[in-house]
């Protein structure tokens, strides 16, 4: 069976960050216009990723203790695993895995779950970039909004050079900019 892609699809602002220093995604959702490639994207995917702040933003922002339902209509059954060393809350009929430790030690359970479909890296970038340092990441999606914070939640916060990185689709939505890379081994 073909294995499915780890790809980091996120909304990003010109300056590079990816949530306000409260770890707030607000600011994107501000924004008007640009039609949306994520039904397209999601329709690939048989499991995701998180790390705790974001997975604190999204409980806490669509209030999921009190509305589990939400959880489903926005993520429907696939498996989620949260990277924490935390104990987390449960969000009732929610398919929520802690995940602790070495990226490379859950990538065999993540890619199973997947079953052979592609794995959607949801944040952080300190995450996604261990994914990258583990060797795991390929594919960079972003959508870059025409948006300043000035600080926050950096996109990447690590080295990655133009070598191990391949252009394959740049695109105007809106008044967002779509980019796609290929990360390459």
């Amino acid at each position: 069976m073909k294995r499915g892609k780890f790809q980091y699809y996120t909304a990003t602002t010109i300056d590079g960050f990816i949530a306000d220093e409260n770890h707030s995604l607000d600011w994107l959702f501000e924004i008007q216009g640009g039609n949306s490639s994520f039904a397209d994207f999601f329709a690939q995917l048989g499991a995701f990723v998180m790390g705790r702040s974001t997975f604190d933003w999204i409980v806490k922002h669509e209030d999921l203790l009190n509305q589990p339902e939400k959880w489903k209509q926005y993520h429907g059954d696939l498996p989620c695993w949260v990277f924490t060393h935390r104990p987390l809350p449960q969000v009732q009929g929610a398919s929520i895995r802690a995940a602790t430790g070495d990226i490379a030690s859950v990538c065999s359970e993540i890619l199973a779950a997947a079953n052979g479909k592609n794995v959607w890296l949801a944040g952080g970038g300190q995450l996604v970039g261990s994914f990258f340092d583990a060797g795991f990441l390929d594919e960079l999606i972003f959508q870059i909004a025409p948006v300043t914070l000035g600080k926050g939640a950096p996109l990447l916060p690590r080295r990655i050079t133009s070598a191990a990185l391949e252009l394959i689709e740049a695109r105007q939505n809106g008044p967002f900019i779509d980019a796609r890379y290929s990360v390459i081994k």
